[in-house]
């Protein structure tokens, strides 16, 4: 962008900055212009109605002449004209995210620029808490819509915490965790902004464990504690991450050699997020943990339909068909750490480690609310 905002003579703030406004505008004054195509459409059927219709437990929200409507049968949601809209994500809502995601990072390293921070990786470790935050309180917000549960978020509150919207939500108590840490460091209250930092994180982070562990002794909501499976999960990631570095330590060395401690991390968030897939869909059952879970991405699903039509019956039934995402997770996690060579921390270090946080947020974020979810029951 610095590259555009110099031919244009723009400073790259402000290019950024109009770029946005003429994005949104393009999408408000779509909607306004032509609302069943665009807003209808587009908006609503891939991004705010699949949002609508988990935030109201619907099996699918349709839109017509301007008016939702939530529907409970399944039969009814494949009768229904489109758009027909279902909690979860599509292709087209998955590629929309990560655009936003890109300029969003964009605009985050014109602050942490502005702020001066960002460049060493102690910032990377001191958001930490807050990936595992936001996967935890996206499962408090499933408790919250346990069958005969009682709500403790209501509509339209509780789609704050629903995906993605709960990104938003996260990022922005994230922000303003970083910009309290760095007052503090600024007026002299402490030596180092990562340490409160750090401390904010964890701040959020045990209350909402602490509200579901709550749940759990209380039997609130519907919510139990399944130890077998949280310690399944973390020893299989575990485990996973440590053989996969092993191996690339042994035989591509140069892998790792940019990232470091960073480039473990990363794959072993992924490899949460594997592992509680292949637990959660396969071996609930298995594990005396209740119902087995179902997948939301289509990622998800794709690869549990290739796998079920692919492998025997005999093979699938002590096997499972998700295993094969948690090798995607572990191939994909240590292609990108090999990415991110020494010389592009030298050239860009803040936006390589938002990257890097990113990167890790998109796998530990929903891993942990997979882990803590089939944990949990809910």
């Amino acid at each position: 962008m610095s590259t555009v905002s110099e031919r244009l003579g723009i400073e790259p703030e402000r290019l950024w900055g109009g770029s946005v406004l003429a994005l949104l505008v393009g999408l408000v004054g779509g909607s306004l212009v032509f609302p069943r195509i665009v807003y209808d459409g587009f908006v609503w059927h891939y991004f705010w109605g699949p949002v609508q219709a988990d935030a109201n437990s619907a099996v699918c929200a349709i839109r017509e002449g301007g008016v939702t409507q939530y529907l409970s049968s399944s039969s009814a949601c494949t009768a229904a004209a489109e758009p027909v809209a279902y909690p979860g994500y599509t292709l087209v809502s998955e590629v929309g995210y990560i655009v936003v995601l890109l300029i969003a990072l964009i605009g985050v390293v014109f602050l942490l620029q502005r702020l001066d921070i960002g460049e060493d990786r102690e910032f990377f470790f001191a958001l930490l808490p807050f990936m595992f935050f936001g996967g935890a309180l996206r499962v408090v917000e499933d408790a919250n819509d346990t069958a005969g549960a009682e709500a403790l978020i209501s509509y339209p509150l509780n789609t704050l915490f629903i995906s993605p919207v709960i990104y938003v939500t996260v990022f922005a108590i994230t922000l303003v965790a970083v910009v309290a840490a760095v007052a503090l460091d600024r007026n002299g209250v402490v030596d180092d902004y990562a340490r409160p930092l750090l401390g904010f994180g964890l701040l959020a982070l045990l209350p909402t464990l602490g509200y579901l562990a709550y749940l759990a002794v209380t039997g609130g909501n519907g919510v139990t504690f399944y130890p077998q499976v949280i310690t399944v999960m973390l020893v299989g990631a575990t485990l996973s991450a440590v053989v996969t570095w092993k191996l690339v330590e042994r035989y591509v060395p140069e892998v790792n050699k940019g990232t470091g401690t960073i480039g473990f991390v990363i794959i072993w968030g992924h490899a949460v997020d594997g592992v509680a897939n292949v637990v959660g869909l396969d071996f609930m059952t298995k594990l005396g943990a209740g119902p087995n879970l179902v997948p939301k991405h289509p990622v998800n699903q794709a690869i549990v339909d290739i796998t079920a039509a692919t492998l025997p019956a005999s093979v699938l039934a002590v096997t499972g068909d998700a295993w094969p995402f948690l090798l995607v997770k572990l191939v994909a996690a240590t292609l990108v750490v090999w990415v991110f060579e020494e010389e592009i921390f030298e050239e860009s270090p803040r936006y390589t480690m938002l990257l890097l946080i990113a990167i890790l947020a998109v796998g530990l974020g929903p891993g942990t609310r997979d882990m803590l979810r089939a944990t949990f029951g809910v």
